[in-house]
Order: C-alpha cells, then sequence, then structure tokens
C-alpha cells in the first residue's frame, strides 16, 4: 500500500556499503519518473548517475548531511550511499523547474522503498563542483543530489510536540536516540488542515 511506502520512506543517512545498486535498476526508477507530473509538462529535469566508488567517493566530499545533528560529521566509510543521482534543470528547456524536482525525487524514493533500499534527498552540496564531477553540460544546473543505499539504520516516527510559537521549531528536530534510533517528529493532521475542519 502507498501509506506503507511512505512511511518507509525516511530520510535515510546510514547505509550498508556492502550492497550496491546496479545501473539498470537506477535506470529503472528515473523510468518512472516519466509519469510525474511537470510544470507545462516541459519536463525539463536531465538525471545524472553513479554507482562506482571512486566517483562516489568525490561526491560525498562535497555533500552536507543532517544539519541538526550537529555532534555528527555524517555517515562513517562503511556506511556512506552506493548510489548517487542528481536532478539537474535543462536550462534549455525551462528557467525555472517549479516543483518538478521535488516530485521525481519523491518518486525516485518511492520506487528504492519498494525495492528494499531508501535514501536521502540532498540540497548542501558545493554545486559548482558537483557539476564538474558528474559532467553536466553546460545548460543543466545542479538542483538536489539523491543519495541511495541499503539503509543500516532504524528512523521511527513520532508525533511532534506541541510548538509554543511559530518561530519555535524545536518541537520538529530530527534526533538521534540512546538507543541509535533516527526519531523523526511529524505534526498531527489537524495542525496541518486550515481553515474550517467540519467541511
Amino acid at each position: 500500500m502507498l501509506k506503507d511506502l511512505l512511511e518507509k520512506n525516511r530520510s535515510y543517512r546510514r547505509f550498508d556499503s556492502s550492497v550496491k545498486i546496479e545501473n539498470e535498476q537506477l535506470k529503472g526508477w528515473i523510468a518512472n519518473t516519466r509519469y510525474c507530473a511537470s510544470a507545462a509538462n516541459r519536463q525539463p529535469l536531465k538525471y545524472y548517475l553513479s554507482n562506482d566508488a571512486e566517483k562516489n567517493a568525490r561526491i560525498f566530499d562535497l555533500t552536507a548531511w543532517a544539519g541538526y545533528l550537529t555532534e555528527w560529521d555524517g555517515p562513517a566509510e562503511d556506511e556512506r550511499p552506493t548510489a548517487y543521482i542528481a536532478v539537474a534543470l535543462d536550462e534549455a528547456v525551462s528557467k525555472n523547474p517549479w516543483c518538478d524536482h521535488g516530485i521525481a525525487a519523491q518518486t525516485v524514493l518511492l520506487s528504492a522503498v519498494e525495492a528494499g533500499f531508501g535514501g536521502c534527498i540532498l540540497g548542501a552540496f558545493n554545486k559548482e563542483k558537483m557539476a564538474d564531477v558528474f559532467g553536466l553540460a553546460d545548460s543543466h544546473k545542479p538542483l538536489i543530489v539523491i543519495a541511495l543505499g541499503k539503509p543500516s539504520e532504524e528512523c521511527r516516527i513520532e508525533r511532534a510536540s506541541a510548538s509554543s510559537s511559530a518561530e519555535d521549531l524545536t518541537c520538529i528536530e530530527y534526533y538521534r536516540g540512546s538507543d541509535d534510533v533516527h526519531y523523526v517528529p511529524k505534526r498531527s493532521v489537524e495542525e496541518l488542515i486550515a481553515g474550517d475542519q467540519a467541511i
């Protein structure tokens, strides 16, 4: 069921680096994005793939991980992703991705979860150097990088505590517990639905 896939689709940040993802599997997940909505149906996204260990190491060095986990430097060498997908905007097709890359990234991650893998959308990376590592064409602007692998950590959803103010975001900060579980607070449905809920 879709709900099960959504619950399993967490932002995983630790992986079993001994489990590789084949190129054909990555291509299959990208093929699923062909069914996604696209603003004005322009379909301006381009995807660059890597499942090569040496290239992956160069990609990893250009990324930042888990802003809320200030004491953590990111996954150890044996916990790093075994594949990456760079999602780029082809500016020869459109100057604005709108929300296409978010829809596409979610589709890739749900596809990965369905196949027993998982991943994390990375927006914090050196865009210029990343474009060089992936060999992006001149008209392709990097938007996000999706890190992928076999998750080696447990991520557990919990209900976010009520925030005392709009500026107080401590209620939604993810954290790693003493049990080494990665906890992710999520707001209740009642907090999400605005306006007259009786409709």
